[in-house]
Protein backbone atom coordinates (compact mmCIF):
# COMPACT_ATOMS: atom_id res chain seq x y z
CA UNK A 1 0.00 0.00 0.00
CA UNK A 2 1.32 3.56 -0.43
CA UNK A 3 1.93 5.77 2.43
CA UNK A 4 -0.84 8.04 2.88
CA UNK A 5 -0.21 11.32 2.34
CA UNK A 6 -0.06 13.80 5.48
CA UNK A 7 -0.21 17.66 5.98
CA UNK A 8 4.03 17.71 6.72
CA UNK A 9 4.95 15.45 3.85
CA UNK A 10 7.24 18.36 2.97
CA UNK A 11 8.51 18.16 -0.97
CA UNK A 12 9.27 21.85 -0.89
CA UNK A 13 12.83 21.64 -1.13
CA UNK A 14 15.59 18.97 -2.47
CA UNK A 15 16.78 18.31 1.07
CA UNK A 16 13.23 17.89 2.44
CA UNK A 17 12.21 15.59 -0.47
CA UNK A 18 15.31 13.51 0.52
CA UNK A 19 14.33 12.91 3.96
CA UNK A 20 10.99 12.26 3.09
CA UNK A 21 12.16 9.50 0.97
CA UNK A 22 14.16 8.14 3.48
CA UNK A 23 10.97 8.14 6.65
CA UNK A 24 8.56 6.59 3.85
CA UNK A 25 10.81 3.94 2.44
CA UNK A 26 13.24 3.54 5.11
CA UNK A 27 14.98 -0.12 3.63
CA UNK A 28 13.10 -0.48 1.01
CA UNK A 29 14.31 1.90 -1.90
CA UNK A 30 17.53 4.07 -2.12
CA UNK A 31 17.42 7.76 -2.84
CA UNK A 32 20.05 10.19 -3.84
CA UNK A 33 20.25 14.09 -4.16
CA UNK A 34 21.50 16.02 -7.30
CA UNK A 35 22.18 19.66 -6.30
CA UNK A 36 23.27 21.11 -8.91
CA UNK A 37 20.16 20.10 -11.61
CA UNK A 38 17.42 19.71 -8.43
CA UNK A 39 17.08 16.68 -8.88
CA UNK A 40 16.29 13.10 -6.76
CA UNK A 41 16.59 9.66 -7.62
CA UNK A 42 14.57 6.97 -6.35
CA UNK A 43 16.52 3.14 -7.24
CA UNK A 44 13.39 0.60 -6.65
CA UNK A 45 12.45 -2.99 -7.57
CA UNK A 46 9.83 -4.48 -9.42
CA UNK A 47 7.29 -5.11 -6.21
CA UNK A 48 7.53 -1.20 -5.06
CA UNK A 49 7.45 0.71 -8.70
CA UNK A 50 3.28 0.90 -8.21
CA UNK A 51 3.43 2.13 -4.75
CA UNK A 52 6.20 4.67 -5.16
CA UNK A 53 4.31 5.78 -8.40
CA UNK A 54 0.99 5.93 -6.38
CA UNK A 55 3.03 7.70 -3.23
CA UNK A 56 4.32 10.57 -5.69
CA UNK A 57 1.35 11.26 -8.32
CA UNK A 58 -2.09 10.64 -5.44
CA UNK A 59 -0.30 11.85 -2.35
CA UNK A 60 2.14 14.01 -3.28
CA UNK A 61 0.45 15.93 -6.38
CA UNK A 62 3.64 15.42 -8.62
CA UNK A 63 2.40 15.00 -12.58
CA UNK A 64 4.26 12.62 -14.48
CA UNK A 65 6.77 13.58 -17.05
CA UNK A 66 8.25 10.66 -19.06
CA UNK A 67 8.87 7.36 -19.50
CA UNK A 68 12.62 6.39 -20.55
CA UNK A 69 14.02 2.55 -21.51
CA UNK A 70 17.55 2.48 -21.87
CA UNK A 71 19.08 -1.26 -23.00
CA UNK A 72 22.37 -2.28 -21.19
CA UNK A 73 24.26 -5.87 -22.21
CA UNK A 74 23.08 -7.01 -19.00
CA UNK A 75 20.31 -5.02 -18.04
CA UNK A 76 17.00 -3.38 -18.82
CA UNK A 77 16.87 0.37 -16.93
CA UNK A 78 13.37 1.78 -17.08
CA UNK A 79 13.16 5.90 -15.65
CA UNK A 80 9.91 7.40 -14.24
CA UNK A 81 10.35 11.62 -14.50
CA UNK A 82 8.25 13.35 -12.40
CA UNK A 83 8.04 17.05 -11.25
CA UNK A 84 5.59 19.33 -9.32
CA UNK A 85 6.33 22.82 -8.32
CA UNK A 86 9.40 25.40 -8.68
CA UNK A 87 10.46 24.33 -5.08
CA UNK A 88 10.31 20.22 -5.12
CA UNK A 89 12.48 18.64 -6.92
CA UNK A 90 12.14 16.79 -10.24
CA UNK A 91 11.88 13.29 -9.52
CA UNK A 92 13.49 9.92 -11.07
CA UNK A 93 12.35 6.74 -10.15
CA UNK A 94 14.48 4.16 -11.58
CA UNK A 95 13.83 0.57 -12.06
CA UNK A 96 16.77 -1.95 -13.57
CA UNK A 97 15.22 -5.71 -14.65
CA UNK A 98 17.60 -8.26 -16.20
CA UNK A 99 17.98 -8.67 -19.40
CA UNK A 100 16.57 -11.90 -19.66
CA UNK A 101 13.57 -11.57 -18.14
CA UNK A 102 11.71 -8.15 -20.41
CA UNK A 103 8.92 -7.95 -17.88
CA UNK A 104 7.75 -4.81 -15.82
CA UNK A 105 4.74 -4.05 -13.52
CA UNK A 106 2.03 -1.75 -15.24
CA UNK A 107 0.93 0.98 -13.39
CA UNK A 108 -2.17 2.36 -15.63
CA UNK A 109 -4.58 1.10 -13.10
CA UNK A 110 -3.79 3.13 -10.47
CA UNK A 111 -5.68 6.85 -10.03
CA UNK A 112 -3.45 8.62 -12.27
CA UNK A 113 -2.32 6.00 -14.30
CA UNK A 114 -3.86 7.11 -17.88
CA UNK A 115 -0.97 9.58 -17.81
CA UNK A 116 1.61 6.28 -18.03
CA UNK A 117 -0.91 4.49 -20.31
CA UNK A 118 0.89 5.22 -23.92
CA UNK A 119 4.13 5.46 -22.62
CA UNK A 120 3.97 1.72 -21.20
CA UNK A 121 2.26 1.04 -25.30
CA UNK A 122 5.04 2.62 -26.80
CA UNK A 123 7.64 0.79 -25.16
CA UNK A 124 6.48 -2.65 -25.67
CA UNK A 125 6.32 -1.95 -28.88
CA UNK A 126 9.62 -0.47 -29.56
CA UNK A 127 12.00 -2.63 -26.94
CA UNK A 128 9.92 -5.56 -26.43
CA UNK A 129 9.51 -4.88 -22.92
CA UNK A 130 6.46 -6.73 -21.52
CA UNK A 131 3.88 -4.46 -19.13
CA UNK A 132 2.31 -7.20 -17.03
CA UNK A 133 -1.50 -6.01 -16.40
CA UNK A 134 -1.66 -3.97 -19.45
CA UNK A 135 -5.16 -4.36 -20.91
CA UNK A 136 -4.23 -3.49 -24.26
CA UNK A 137 -0.75 -3.93 -25.74
CA UNK A 138 1.07 -4.19 -29.24
CA UNK A 139 0.11 -2.34 -32.78
CA UNK A 140 0.57 0.84 -31.43
CA UNK A 141 3.45 2.81 -32.82
CA UNK A 142 4.38 -0.20 -35.32
CA UNK A 143 1.35 -0.82 -37.14
CA UNK A 144 0.15 -4.59 -38.62
CA UNK A 145 2.38 -4.79 -41.37
CA UNK A 146 5.33 -5.14 -38.81
CA UNK A 147 6.20 -8.23 -38.03
CA UNK A 148 5.70 -9.53 -34.29
CA UNK A 149 9.67 -9.77 -32.88
CA UNK A 150 10.75 -6.76 -34.48
CA UNK A 151 11.49 -4.05 -31.90
CA UNK A 152 13.29 -1.38 -33.88
CA UNK A 153 14.69 0.62 -30.75
CA UNK A 154 16.24 -2.61 -29.51
CA UNK A 155 20.12 -2.41 -29.92
CA UNK A 156 20.09 -5.58 -32.08
CA UNK A 157 18.14 -4.16 -34.43
CA UNK A 158 20.06 -3.18 -37.68
CA UNK A 159 17.77 -0.09 -39.07
CA UNK A 160 20.24 -0.19 -42.60
CA UNK A 161 18.45 -3.76 -43.30
CA UNK A 162 15.46 -4.35 -45.05
CA UNK A 163 12.91 -6.01 -43.75
CA UNK A 164 9.67 -7.63 -45.49
CA UNK A 165 6.82 -6.01 -43.88
CA UNK A 166 3.80 -8.43 -42.60
CA UNK A 167 1.26 -9.29 -45.41
CA UNK A 168 -2.00 -7.28 -43.96
CA UNK A 169 -5.33 -10.21 -42.86
CA UNK A 170 -7.88 -8.91 -45.86
CA UNK A 171 -10.09 -9.05 -43.24
CA UNK A 172 -9.13 -7.33 -40.69
CA UNK A 173 -11.34 -4.58 -38.84
CA UNK A 174 -10.57 -2.11 -36.89
CA UNK A 175 -11.05 -2.59 -33.27
CA UNK A 176 -14.19 -1.47 -31.56
CA UNK A 177 -16.03 -1.29 -28.62
CA UNK A 178 -19.66 -0.31 -28.79
CA UNK A 179 -22.40 -3.22 -29.13
CA UNK A 180 -25.23 -1.80 -29.28
CA UNK A 181 -28.19 -2.73 -31.33
CA UNK A 182 -27.36 -0.02 -34.55
CA UNK A 183 -24.33 0.94 -33.82
CA UNK A 184 -21.96 2.16 -36.31
CA UNK A 185 -18.26 3.02 -36.40
CA UNK A 186 -17.46 6.11 -38.74
CA UNK A 187 -13.62 6.86 -39.56
CA UNK A 188 -11.91 9.68 -40.44
CA UNK A 189 -8.40 9.71 -41.86
CA UNK A 190 -6.04 8.68 -42.06
CA UNK A 191 -5.47 11.42 -45.38
CA UNK A 192 -6.64 14.66 -45.13
CA UNK A 193 -6.68 17.83 -46.87
CA UNK A 194 -4.14 20.69 -46.96
CA UNK A 195 -1.15 20.68 -44.79
CA UNK A 196 -2.50 17.88 -41.96
CA UNK A 197 -0.19 14.92 -41.28
CA UNK A 198 -1.93 11.61 -41.32
CA UNK A 199 -4.00 10.23 -38.23
CA UNK A 200 -7.10 8.03 -37.87
CA UNK A 201 -9.80 8.69 -35.62
CA UNK A 202 -12.80 5.62 -35.41
CA UNK A 203 -16.11 7.72 -33.98
CA UNK A 204 -18.20 5.11 -32.81
CA UNK A 205 -21.91 5.85 -31.83
CA UNK A 206 -25.68 4.96 -32.19
CA UNK A 207 -27.07 7.73 -33.20
CA UNK A 208 -25.46 11.37 -34.34
CA UNK A 209 -23.50 11.61 -30.40
CA UNK A 210 -19.90 10.20 -30.90
CA UNK A 211 -20.14 7.47 -27.84
CA UNK A 212 -16.58 6.19 -28.54
CA UNK A 213 -13.47 8.40 -29.74
CA UNK A 214 -10.44 5.79 -30.92
CA UNK A 215 -7.26 7.56 -32.27
CA UNK A 216 -4.28 6.02 -34.50
CA UNK A 217 -1.22 7.69 -35.08
CA UNK A 218 2.14 6.65 -35.74
CA UNK A 219 1.59 6.21 -40.18
CA UNK A 220 4.82 8.03 -40.60
CA UNK A 221 6.84 6.67 -37.54
CA UNK A 222 9.97 8.19 -38.50
CA UNK A 223 12.31 6.49 -36.04
CA UNK A 224 13.70 10.04 -35.05
CA UNK A 225 15.30 8.15 -31.72
CA UNK A 226 16.83 5.72 -33.31
CA UNK A 227 18.49 7.52 -36.52
CA UNK A 228 20.14 9.55 -33.70
CA UNK A 229 22.06 6.82 -31.67
CA UNK A 230 25.57 7.29 -32.36
CA UNK A 231 25.43 11.00 -34.09
CA UNK A 232 27.17 13.90 -32.67
CA UNK A 233 24.92 16.48 -30.77
CA UNK A 234 25.10 19.01 -33.49
CA UNK A 235 23.98 16.29 -36.25
CA UNK A 236 21.19 15.38 -33.12
CA UNK A 237 19.91 18.91 -33.17
CA UNK A 238 18.97 19.01 -36.25
CA UNK A 239 16.64 16.06 -35.70
CA UNK A 240 15.21 17.83 -32.62
CA UNK A 241 14.07 20.97 -34.65
CA UNK A 242 12.86 19.52 -37.52
CA UNK A 243 10.61 16.25 -35.80
CA UNK A 244 7.66 19.23 -35.25
CA UNK A 245 9.02 22.22 -37.77
CA UNK A 246 6.29 24.76 -36.11
CA UNK A 247 7.88 24.11 -32.79
CA UNK A 248 11.46 23.71 -34.02
CA UNK A 249 13.49 26.21 -31.51
CA UNK A 250 11.50 24.67 -28.41
CA UNK A 251 12.55 21.36 -28.80
CA UNK A 252 16.28 22.55 -30.12
CA UNK A 253 16.26 24.47 -26.74
CA UNK A 254 15.17 21.45 -24.69
CA UNK A 255 17.78 19.19 -26.65
CA UNK A 256 20.55 22.26 -26.42
CA UNK A 257 19.65 22.25 -22.49
CA UNK A 258 20.46 18.61 -21.79
CA UNK A 259 23.56 18.70 -23.08
CA UNK A 260 24.57 21.76 -21.41
CA UNK A 261 23.53 19.69 -18.30
CA UNK A 262 25.54 16.55 -19.52
CA UNK A 263 28.75 18.90 -19.72
CA UNK A 264 28.43 21.43 -17.13
CA UNK A 265 27.62 24.47 -19.27
CA UNK A 266 25.97 27.95 -18.39
CA UNK A 267 24.98 30.11 -21.48
CA UNK A 268 26.13 33.59 -21.09
CA UNK A 269 23.72 36.30 -19.79
CA UNK A 270 22.41 37.77 -23.39
CA UNK A 271 22.64 34.51 -24.74
CA UNK A 272 19.43 33.27 -21.94
CA UNK A 273 17.37 36.30 -22.52
CA UNK A 274 17.53 35.76 -26.04
CA UNK A 275 16.46 32.17 -25.99
CA UNK A 276 13.25 33.41 -23.78
CA UNK A 277 12.43 36.14 -26.92
CA UNK A 278 12.64 33.45 -29.53
CA UNK A 279 10.65 31.04 -27.67
CA UNK A 280 8.05 33.64 -26.62
CA UNK A 281 8.06 34.74 -30.46
CA UNK A 282 7.68 30.99 -31.27
CA UNK A 283 4.51 30.49 -28.82
CA UNK A 284 2.87 33.84 -30.16
CA UNK A 285 3.26 32.81 -33.50
CA UNK A 286 1.85 29.16 -32.92
CA UNK A 287 -1.00 30.66 -30.46
CA UNK A 288 -1.82 32.76 -33.74
CA UNK A 289 -1.76 29.65 -36.23
CA UNK A 290 -4.26 27.49 -33.68
CA UNK A 291 -6.12 30.89 -33.79
CA UNK A 292 -6.42 30.43 -37.29
CA UNK A 293 -7.94 27.06 -37.13
CA UNK A 294 -10.19 27.58 -34.72
CA UNK A 295 -11.78 30.05 -36.69
CA UNK A 296 -11.60 28.16 -39.68
CA UNK A 297 -13.36 25.01 -38.26
CA UNK A 298 -16.72 27.38 -37.64
CA UNK A 299 -16.49 28.79 -40.95
CA UNK A 300 -16.03 32.26 -40.47
CA UNK A 301 -13.81 33.48 -42.92
CA UNK A 302 -13.10 37.32 -41.96
CA UNK A 303 -12.02 36.05 -39.00
CA UNK A 304 -9.84 32.90 -40.32
CA UNK A 305 -8.14 35.86 -42.81
CA UNK A 306 -7.80 38.20 -39.79
CA UNK A 307 -5.74 35.64 -37.74
CA UNK A 308 -3.81 33.84 -41.02
CA UNK A 309 -2.37 38.16 -41.66
CA UNK A 310 -1.46 38.36 -37.75
CA UNK A 311 0.54 34.37 -38.46
CA UNK A 312 1.98 35.62 -41.88
CA UNK A 313 3.44 39.05 -40.27
CA UNK A 314 4.95 37.21 -37.01
CA UNK A 315 6.23 34.82 -39.54
CA UNK A 316 7.73 37.07 -42.05
CA UNK A 317 8.93 39.35 -38.29
CA UNK A 318 11.11 36.23 -37.27
CA UNK A 319 12.45 35.80 -40.47
CA UNK A 320 13.35 39.18 -40.53
CA UNK A 321 15.44 38.71 -36.94
CA UNK A 322 17.04 35.29 -37.61
CA UNK A 323 16.84 34.93 -40.42
CA UNK A 324 14.49 31.90 -41.09
CA UNK A 325 10.63 32.06 -40.46
CA UNK A 326 10.52 29.17 -38.19
CA UNK A 327 13.91 29.24 -36.20
CA UNK A 328 15.58 26.29 -37.12
CA UNK A 329 19.24 26.66 -36.28
CA UNK A 330 18.48 29.85 -33.91
CA UNK A 331 19.98 27.62 -30.78
CA UNK A 332 22.90 26.17 -30.40
CA UNK A 333 24.06 24.22 -27.18
CA UNK A 334 25.80 27.25 -24.98
CA UNK A 335 23.96 30.11 -26.51
CA UNK A 336 22.13 31.26 -29.84
CA UNK A 337 23.45 32.02 -33.02
CA UNK A 338 21.60 35.25 -33.64
CA UNK A 339 22.12 39.09 -32.15
CA UNK A 340 19.57 41.23 -33.04
CA UNK A 341 20.71 44.95 -33.11
CA UNK A 342 19.25 47.43 -30.51
CA UNK A 343 17.40 48.69 -34.39
CA UNK A 344 15.97 45.34 -34.26
CA UNK A 345 15.25 44.68 -30.82
CA UNK A 346 13.14 48.26 -31.03
CA UNK A 347 11.78 46.98 -34.24
CA UNK A 348 10.70 43.81 -32.64
CA UNK A 349 9.03 45.60 -29.26
CA UNK A 350 7.06 48.20 -31.98
CA UNK A 351 5.97 44.90 -33.94
CA UNK A 352 5.06 42.77 -31.43
CA UNK A 353 3.12 45.28 -30.12
CA UNK A 354 1.01 46.30 -32.78
CA UNK A 355 0.23 42.25 -33.30
CA UNK A 356 -0.82 42.03 -29.59
CA UNK A 357 -3.67 45.27 -30.61
CA UNK A 358 -4.98 43.15 -33.38
CA UNK A 359 -5.11 40.21 -31.68
CA UNK A 360 -7.16 41.85 -28.95
CA UNK A 361 -9.49 43.82 -31.45
CA UNK A 362 -9.81 39.91 -33.12
CA UNK A 363 -10.76 38.30 -29.67
CA UNK A 364 -13.81 41.07 -28.87
CA UNK A 365 -15.10 40.34 -32.51
CA UNK A 366 -15.60 36.94 -31.82
CA UNK A 367 -16.83 37.37 -28.19
CA UNK A 368 -20.06 39.30 -29.59
CA UNK A 369 -20.42 36.59 -32.67
CA UNK A 370 -23.03 34.30 -31.13
CA UNK A 371 -22.92 31.66 -33.85
CA UNK A 372 -18.92 31.12 -33.04
CA UNK A 373 -19.45 30.87 -29.59
CA UNK A 374 -22.42 28.28 -30.03
CA UNK A 375 -19.97 26.36 -31.41
CA UNK A 376 -17.43 26.57 -28.70
CA UNK A 377 -19.27 26.58 -25.39
CA UNK A 378 -19.92 23.77 -23.78
CA UNK A 379 -18.71 22.20 -26.34
CA UNK A 380 -15.38 19.07 -26.13
CA UNK A 381 -15.06 19.57 -22.20
CA UNK A 382 -12.66 18.27 -20.46
CA UNK A 383 -13.33 18.63 -16.63
CA UNK A 384 -10.14 19.77 -14.46
CA UNK A 385 -10.00 15.87 -13.09
CA UNK A 386 -9.67 14.12 -16.41
CA UNK A 387 -6.50 16.75 -16.96
CA UNK A 388 -4.92 15.45 -14.01
CA UNK A 389 -5.58 12.00 -14.48
CA UNK A 390 -3.89 11.95 -18.00
CA UNK A 391 -1.26 14.04 -17.20
CA UNK A 392 -2.41 16.82 -19.74
CA UNK A 393 0.10 19.73 -20.39
CA UNK A 394 -0.22 23.01 -22.17
CA UNK A 395 -3.41 25.52 -22.84
CA UNK A 396 -4.93 22.51 -23.14
CA UNK A 397 -4.76 21.78 -19.27
CA UNK A 398 -4.51 25.10 -18.38
CA UNK A 399 -7.75 25.56 -19.92
CA UNK A 400 -9.37 22.75 -17.17
CA UNK A 401 -7.85 24.69 -14.60
CA UNK A 402 -4.26 22.79 -14.35
CA UNK A 403 -1.99 25.65 -13.99
CA UNK A 404 1.60 23.52 -14.22
CA UNK A 405 3.64 25.29 -16.92
CA UNK A 406 7.66 24.12 -17.13
CA UNK A 407 8.22 28.10 -17.08
CA UNK A 408 6.99 28.57 -13.52
CA UNK A 409 7.62 24.88 -12.46
CA UNK A 410 11.01 24.14 -13.96
CA UNK A 411 12.29 27.64 -14.77
CA UNK A 412 14.94 28.42 -17.84
CA UNK A 413 16.38 30.49 -19.22
CA UNK A 414 15.26 34.11 -17.21
CA UNK A 415 11.74 32.66 -16.79
CA UNK A 416 12.59 32.25 -13.13
CA UNK A 417 13.50 36.21 -12.48
CA UNK A 418 10.99 37.12 -15.56
CA UNK A 419 7.65 38.02 -13.83
CA UNK A 420 4.62 36.52 -15.14
CA UNK A 421 0.90 35.29 -14.56
CA UNK A 422 -0.19 31.76 -15.93
CA UNK A 423 -3.12 32.26 -17.96
CA UNK A 424 -6.00 29.47 -16.43
CA UNK A 425 -10.04 29.15 -17.35
CA UNK A 426 -11.96 26.65 -15.90
CA UNK A 427 -14.52 25.74 -18.10
CA UNK A 428 -12.34 23.28 -20.04
CA UNK A 429 -14.69 23.61 -23.35
CA UNK A 430 -13.18 24.95 -27.19
CA UNK A 431 -14.03 28.47 -26.04
CA UNK A 432 -11.85 28.11 -22.88
CA UNK A 433 -8.79 26.73 -24.77
CA UNK A 434 -9.43 29.71 -27.13
CA UNK A 435 -9.36 32.44 -24.57
CA UNK A 436 -6.27 30.80 -22.70
CA UNK A 437 -4.48 31.21 -26.80
CA UNK A 438 -5.15 34.74 -27.04
CA UNK A 439 -4.38 35.38 -23.10
CA UNK A 440 -1.11 33.43 -23.53
CA UNK A 441 -0.23 35.17 -26.66
CA UNK A 442 -0.36 38.93 -25.06
CA UNK A 443 1.68 37.33 -22.16
CA UNK A 444 4.06 36.40 -24.63
CA UNK A 445 4.34 39.75 -26.04
CA UNK A 446 5.12 41.30 -22.62
CA UNK A 447 7.74 38.80 -21.71
CA UNK A 448 9.66 39.81 -25.02
CA UNK A 449 9.39 43.50 -24.09
CA UNK A 450 10.25 42.93 -20.34
CA UNK A 451 13.49 40.73 -21.23
CA UNK A 452 14.17 43.14 -23.98
CA UNK A 453 13.75 46.33 -21.63
CA UNK A 454 16.80 45.15 -20.10
CA UNK A 455 18.67 42.66 -22.57
CA UNK A 456 22.19 42.30 -21.30
CA UNK A 457 24.84 43.34 -23.57
CA UNK A 458 28.19 40.46 -24.12
CA UNK A 459 28.48 36.99 -25.69
CA UNK A 460 25.80 35.23 -27.00
CA UNK A 461 27.45 31.81 -26.35
CA UNK A 462 29.57 29.96 -24.08
CA UNK A 463 33.13 28.98 -25.33
CA UNK A 464 33.65 25.84 -27.29
CA UNK A 465 32.01 22.81 -26.06
CA UNK A 466 34.01 20.00 -24.80
CA UNK A 467 31.93 16.72 -24.65
CA UNK A 468 32.00 14.19 -22.28
CA UNK A 469 29.88 10.93 -21.23
CA UNK A 470 26.46 11.36 -19.21
CA UNK A 471 22.73 11.85 -19.56
CA UNK A 472 19.82 14.74 -18.41
CA UNK A 473 16.76 15.21 -18.56
CA UNK A 474 15.53 18.62 -19.83
CA UNK A 475 12.00 20.44 -20.12
CA UNK A 476 10.77 23.03 -22.04
CA UNK A 477 7.54 24.66 -22.38
CA UNK A 478 7.03 24.32 -25.89
CA UNK A 479 3.68 26.03 -27.48
CA UNK A 480 1.15 23.59 -27.36
CA UNK A 481 2.81 22.25 -23.29
CA UNK A 482 5.57 20.96 -21.83
CA UNK A 483 8.32 19.33 -23.35
CA UNK A 484 10.98 16.44 -22.16
CA UNK A 485 14.13 15.41 -24.34
CA UNK A 486 16.31 12.68 -22.41
CA UNK A 487 20.07 12.60 -24.05
CA UNK A 488 22.33 10.66 -23.05
CA UNK A 489 26.18 10.61 -24.24
CA UNK A 490 28.57 8.32 -24.85
CA UNK A 491 32.75 8.11 -23.85
CA UNK A 492 33.39 9.42 -27.39
CA UNK A 493 30.67 12.43 -27.20
CA UNK A 494 28.09 11.05 -29.74
CA UNK A 495 24.13 10.30 -28.51
CA UNK A 496 23.98 6.78 -27.28
CA UNK A 497 20.18 7.35 -26.56
CA UNK A 498 17.07 10.30 -27.12
CA UNK A 499 14.07 10.08 -25.98
CA UNK A 500 11.78 12.80 -26.81
CA UNK A 501 8.02 13.36 -24.91
CA UNK A 502 6.30 15.99 -27.02
CA UNK A 503 3.31 17.80 -25.48
CA UNK A 504 1.49 16.70 -28.78
CA UNK A 505 1.79 12.87 -27.79
CA UNK A 506 0.94 13.35 -24.25
CA UNK A 507 -2.48 15.51 -25.43
CA UNK A 508 -3.74 13.11 -28.38
CA UNK A 509 -4.15 10.66 -25.08
CA UNK A 510 -6.97 12.87 -23.87
CA UNK A 511 -8.57 13.97 -27.05
CA UNK A 512 -11.31 11.61 -26.87
CA UNK A 513 -11.89 12.68 -23.59
CA UNK A 514 -13.12 16.03 -25.60
CA UNK A 515 -14.38 14.10 -28.73
CA UNK A 516 -16.54 11.97 -26.91
CA UNK A 517 -20.14 12.25 -25.93
CA UNK A 518 -20.83 15.57 -28.66
CA UNK A 519 -22.33 15.31 -32.03
CA UNK A 520 -20.34 14.52 -35.50
CA UNK A 521 -20.18 17.83 -36.45
CA UNK A 522 -18.74 19.02 -33.53
CA UNK A 523 -15.59 16.80 -33.96
CA UNK A 524 -13.70 19.04 -36.36
CA UNK A 525 -14.00 21.87 -34.22
CA UNK A 526 -12.84 20.28 -31.03
CA UNK A 527 -10.03 18.59 -33.11
CA UNK A 528 -9.08 22.43 -34.06
CA UNK A 529 -9.04 23.42 -30.38
CA UNK A 530 -6.96 20.89 -29.59
CA UNK A 531 -4.74 22.50 -32.03
CA UNK A 532 -1.93 19.80 -31.98
CA UNK A 533 0.51 18.46 -33.96
CA UNK A 534 0.66 14.67 -35.90
CA UNK A 535 4.12 15.09 -36.98
CA UNK A 536 5.19 16.07 -33.70
CA UNK A 537 3.47 12.65 -32.14
CA UNK A 538 5.09 10.68 -35.12
CA UNK A 539 8.10 11.01 -34.09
Amino acid sequence: MAVLYRIHDDTSDLASFLELCRVHWRGVVVASADEADNTCRIDCGTERLRDICQWLTDDLGFAFATLVAEQAPKNWLLIYAFYKDAKSPLVRVELKLDAALSVAPSVVDLLHGPSFDWHEREVEDLFGLHFEGHPRLGEFVLHEDWLEGINPMRRDFDANKRFEPRTTEPKWEPPTIVTAPGAFAMPIGPVFSDFAESAHFLLETVGEDVVRTIPRFFYKYRGVEKIAEGQPPDRALLLAERFSGTAAFAHGLAFCQAIEAICGIKPPPRALALRAVLAELERLRSHAAAITGICNSTALAVATSQAALIEERLLRLTCEITGHRYLFGAVVPGGVICNPSQTDCRHLTAAVGEITHELRRLLQMLRYSSSFLDRLEEVGVVTEDQALSYGLVGPIARASGVARDIRKVLPYAVYGSTDFSVPVEREGDGYARLRVLFAEAAQSAGIINKVLSSLPDGAICSDELQLRAGAALSAVEAPLGAAFHWVRLDNGGNVSRYRVTPPSFTNWHGFHLAAENFAFQDFPIILASFGLSNAECDR
